[in-house]
């Protein structure tokens, strides 16, 4: 018997084609798709918080100061602003693991997911382990954090949003990458996600010029501004993600 008329063959040709899309069998895959989107798009509204400072008597340039200088714990607002962050990353961590159910995804888009997940569990760690002072306007601070002389907190800070930005970089870059292959399941993303990633890969390179010219005594070279764009970015990115997740769901109630 030639291998083309084996048994094995013939069967493996008459199996369905294994399906790719977004799976919609059961009756709670929608109702999972639905909390995942909203928990994606309420999450990156509330990791825009820091936008009320315009409102509020902060006294930090939003030209030259960290954004997490805004949750210190020595600045009037720093409660408001690191509740509203929690609340972002949890939402975050909990629309991505949902979505990583629903869709049950391997290789590049689960690493993506994975990266995204990061960042929700990332913020909401961040924002347990505030900055005890604001150092690019307050020499003392500044003083205190090059002799080491801060709380453990205050260290464990720049660990914490590292490692938020290397997880959204991640899930930004393998989730577009996916969404272009996919662009009739991921219309929004395939369209701005890659424009998006260019211009947090090109925010996060002017932070990261922008803190090491501070660090070094050169001034700050609008680090402000930099990281804002960076942090906003990412919140806009999210939500076309799950605007993205929203229509592979609709589609998939449509097809099943």
């Amino acid at each position: 018997m030639s291998p083309a008329n084996s048994p094995s063959t013939t069967a493996a040709a008459r199996m369905p084609p294994q399906r790719t899309g977004p799976p919609h069998d059961g009756p709670r895959r929608p109702a999972v798709a639905h909390a995942a989107c909203s928990a994606l798009l309420l999450g990156a509204l509330l990791y825009t918080t820091w936008t009320v400072e315009t409102f509020l008597p902060t006294r930090l340039s939003p030209l030259r100061t960290y954004v997490s200088e805004l949750a210190a714990t020595d600045q009037p607002y720093g409660t408001f602003f690191r509740s509203f962050d929690l609340l972002a990353g949890l939402l975050v961590l909990a629309g991505a693991l949902s979505a990583l159910g629903w869709l049950r995804c391997r290789g590049r888009a689960a690493a993506g997911w994975t990266g995204i997940a990061l960042f929700g569990a990332a913020t909401a760690v961040d924002s347990r382990l505030p900055l005890s002072c604001a150092p690019t306007v307050d020499a003392g601070c500044l003083a205190r954090q090059a002799a080491g002389d801060v709380p453990w907190t205050h260290t464990a800070h720049t660990v914490s949003s590292g490692l938020a930005v290397a997880g959204a970089l991640a899930g930004m870059v393998l989730l577009t990458v996916v969404a272009r292959r996919e662009p009739v399941v991921w219309p929004a993303l395939a369209r701005s996600g890659p424009v998006l990633v260019v211009l947090e890969l090109a925010a996060t390179a002017w932070t990261l010029a922008s803190v090491a010219a501070f660090e070094s005594g050169h001034g700050t070279w609008g680090l402000g501004v930099g990281q804002r764009l960076q942090v906003l970015f990412i919140a806009v990115w999210i939500a076309v993600l799950a605007w993205s997740l929203a229509a592979a769901a609709a589609s998939a109630a449509r097809r099943g």
